[in-house]
């Protein structure tokens, strides 16, 4: 009985290769968009927390000089969280594309392991085909000869 190979083992190899590095990829990009969101959640939440405090200290009173640091201080969290924002998108549409990019790649291994799985079961069928074919041979010889054994 002769053993199977797959003709395209090379090609699914080399998909199932290609598939693995963009995964590779791809979590690369979902730890870079998480890095980067985490920053401008912080970066929020310190303006938040900056403007929580300076109401504060309008209710009990403060210096003119601490009211233009803390609006010095906002103005530069608000360009700061302009720059996260337009850094988040960056970074969720580069995710989004290496998503779809292991999507694609995932569907490319998926047919040829389909492929293979077809053509391994074609081959199951050959072998069985030949393997009955060769024992009807034999039971014909056996009975051309006189060695009926039934």
């Amino acid at each position: 009985m002769k053993t199977y190979h797959y003709r395209f083992e090379k090609v699914l190899m080399f998909r199932e290769q290609e598939k693995t590095e963009t995964e590779i990829e791809y979590k690369g990009a979902v730890q870079a968009f998480e890095i980067v969101a985490t920053r401008l959640y912080e970066l929020l939440k310190k303006k938040e927390d900056t403007l929580a405090e300076q109401q504060r200290k309008m209710v009990t009173g403060f210096a003119i000089n601490e009211i233009h640091y803390y609006a010095r201080y906002i103005e530069s969290l608000e360009k700061r969280i302009a720059a996260a924002q337009q850094q988040v998108v960056q970074a969720r549409s580069k995710m989004s594309w290496f998503e779809g990019k292991l999507l694609e790649k995932t569907l490319e291994v998926r047919k040829f392991e389909k492929m293979k799985e077809k053509d391994h079961e074609h081959h199951r069928t050959e072998m069985e085909q030949l393997e009955a074919i060769q024992l009807d041979e034999l039971a014909t010889l056996k009975f051309r000869r006189g060695e009926n054994g039934w």
